[in-house]
């Protein structure tokens, strides 16, 4: 039912150490969910998770960062072609910290640019998993490509973790 897409390792001695990172294409109906190994070479999209947002959808992503050994979650944020915030991305931000509280400050959230995401897992030829898991799965192979996403990420607020 899923796919793994094997990515190739960074070399760079400067790196951190290899993280367990879950990355939610966030949608108020379906959020796609997908998660690489503790080596960051493999992304697998897992199964969307249904009403992500509400207090039971957050109860079961939490679940999934403790089954999965997860060590930080990135929420896409979906800005508009120019770079500016779009009518989701208040909701996605929302989301976001909502999460963040109940993971707490163990596990960080932070935001990535979504950009293109949804017309990439459009065109990409597995349909084993759904368009919603397989844009999170781009989401997180591009996160991963930055570099852990340099200077594309927005960490939230410890305060409001």
């Amino acid at each position: 039912m899923t796919r793994s897409t094997p990515r190739r390792r960074n070399s760079n001695a400067s790196s951190p150490d290899p993280l367990r990172v879950l990355a939610l294409d966030y949608g108020s109906a379906r959020c796609g969910v997908a998660v690489c190994d503790p080596t960051e070479t493999v992304v697998t999209p897992l199964a969307p998770q249904l009403r992500a947002g509400t207090r039971a959808g957050i109860g079961a992503l939490a679940a999934l960062v403790t089954e999965r050994q997860v060590e930080r979650v990135l929420v896409g944020l979906p800005l508009s072609l120019r770079g500016s915030d779009s009518a989701q991305t208040a909701e996605a931000r929302e989301f976001a910290q909502r999460l963040q509280r109940r993971l707490g400050p163990r596990v960080p959230v932070e935001l990535h640019d979504e950009r293109l995401t949804t017309r990439l897992a459009q065109r990409d030829p597995s349909q084993r998993a759904s368009e919603d898991s397989r844009a999170a799965a781009h989401l997180l192979e591009d996160w991963l490509a930055r570099g852990r996403g340099a200077g594309t990420r927005a960490r939230l607020p410890a305060a409001e973790a």
